[in-house]
């Protein structure tokens, strides 16, 4: 039971490690910081941090949407519909069977990781936009 323990820890400094921290919030790397961390606590930390990140998304893609003409619109959409569809298929891979109970922790912390990193994309994005 504490070998597991430990593997747990580990596992979650090593994903605020490989966590881009410029992208995720005080509150996640708090929550995955806390001593007493379990894997159900880490699921935890994770989807409410993909929920904030997804937040952020929806807000960066609406700004776009609305810095582009009307030509380009179309493209953004069918462009973010491929970009989730790659996202849930490329973590969802990420979810190894035979990775034991961890193996959900990594399927979940890539749709974060994934999240932001594509947020910051499209705010990047519609920055440039407002910019022109």
């Amino acid at each position: 039971m504490k070998k597991t323990l430990l593997s747990a820890l580990l596992l979650a400094a090593s994903f605020a490690a490989q966590a881009d921290e410029t992208l995720l919030s005080r509150q996640y790397g708090a929550c995955m910081s806390r001593p007493d961390v379990t894997t159900a606590g880490m699921h935890a930390c994770i989807s409410a941090e993909t929920a904030r990140q997804d937040k952020g998304l929806n807000a960066a893609y609406q700004s776009l949407q609305q810095g582009i003409a009307p030509a380009r619109k179309p493209k953004l959409l069918d462009a973010q519909r491929a970009w989730l569809k790659f996202r849930d298929a490329n973590c969802s891979f990420q979810a190894d069977p035979d990775g034991g109970t961890l193996a959900g922790v990594n399927a979940a912390a890539c749709v974060m990781q994934m999240t932001a990193d594509r947020a910051k994309e499209l705010s990047d994005f519609a920055a440039e936009v407002a910019g022109r």
